[in-house]
């Protein structure tokens, strides 16, 4: 009997249209031999399926502008598939198992978790994704500060100087020149943003090297809560008091709406001092949907909605009370994930403002 292939990973994405130029969440399914993808979580049969025998992938994808965290996979006819994650480290934990599944499928081999790195010997190699992640650690990592400059306040940014410091004290490179081609190649893959016009202009070309590392040059890591304060042209102004909190998760959830009750997926970030969890269109816009304010909430597990239509819901739905009493009802992908959403919108909601 012929073994069914194994399930890798599986979470919502946003898949662009094969025919039309939309971009749509769906359930996405990671198997040893393919991708599928279904409108719904709980539907039975998907809408597609790519086959990763001979397949390729390119990560990042930077071929739509502002649309953030997208990569390609290009199956063996020469169709591309193009998916967006909601952040980044999502993004690289889906490439990441999608090129050992290709790997493995393209050697006969099974696809295995256990990691393989002691086998694999590449002492000049340097994984960006580890490094972007040692970069953000609140105790070692690079300090996020307040900086002025040009009548302008950044938040939660650091200076290109203060990055190849960093780089230079942890032992990463050897000198300022070998910082300045690894801080580019972070630029590049989205691991860093710039704020400000002198960042800017070198990321766009109009200086000898992408990143500068100059004390007035500044930068932020993505979905950090960068925002800047005073009079500016660009769209790096973000005024509202709720976006000012550090974001301490993210990710796609379903949500009942409060008139149809029916359930569409969102992707949710939820902030911290201001305690704020904001919902946006997962395949596209800036603008949040909407915004929760979290002081004084009562978030719990909810185990049946006997009123509205719903999809399989079983240990993965949960409720939001605000202070002002209003109701929201949301999916998460599986119970273990709604009990993480519950325990860190909790903690949020007792130490944020």
């Amino acid at each position: 009997m012929e073994r069914e292939p194994m399930r890798i990973r599986e979470g919502y994405l946003v898949k662009k249209g094969s025919m039309f130029n939309t971009w749509k969440p769906m359930w996405v399914v990671l198997l040893e031999d393919g991708i599928e993808f279904y409108k719904r979580k709980a539907d039975n049969s998907p809408k597609g399926m790519v086959p990763l025998k001979g397949s390729s992938i390119n990560s990042p994808c930077q071929d739509f502008g502002k649309r953030m965290f997208v990569f390609k996979l290009t199956a063996a006819k020469q169709q591309d598939h193009f998916f967006q994650a909601a952040y980044l480290e999502e993004r690289d934990a889906w490439v990441r198992d999608i090129k050992k599944a290709i790997h493995c499928i393209d050697g006969g081999q099974r696809f295995a978790r256990k990691s393989t790195r002691k086998s694999i010997r590449l002492p000049e190699t340097i994984n960006l994704s580890a490094l972007y992640l040692s970069m953000k650690d609140p105790e070692k990592g690079i300090k996020e500060l307040k900086l002025e400059k040009d009548k302008k306040v950044f938040n939660h940014c650091f200076t290109g100087t203060s990055v190849i410091d960093w780089l230079v004290s942890s032992n990463s490179i050897r000198n300022r020149k070998e910082g300045l081609m690894l801080a580019s190649s972070l630029l590049s893959e989205g691991y860093l943003q710039p704020a400000g016009d002198t960042s800017k202009a070198a990321a766009e070309g109009l200086s000898d090297t992408p990143f500068l590392d100059l004390s007035d040059a500044y930068y932020y890591f993505p979905d950090s809560g960068f925002f800047c304060e005073g009079n500016s042209s660009d769209d790096d102004v973000v005024l509202k008091e709720e976006f000012r909190g550090i974001v301490v998760k993210q990710g796609c959830l379903l949500k009942q709406g409060h008139r149809r009750k029916n359930w569409k997926v969102r992707k949710f970030v939820l902030r911290d001092d201001p305690a704020y969890l904001h919902y946006y269109d997962p395949a596209g816009g800036e603008e949040p949907l909407g915004a929760i304010h979290l002081r004084g909430c009562v978030v719990t597990a909810v185990e049946d909605m006997p009123d509205s239509k719903k999809y399989d819901v079983d240990n993965i739905l949960f409720e939001i009370i605000t202070a002002n009493e209003v109701h929201y009802y949301l999916q998460a992908a599986s119970s273990a994930e709604r009990t993480e959403w519950i325990k860190a919108i909790q903690a949020a909601a007792r130490t944020g403002k």
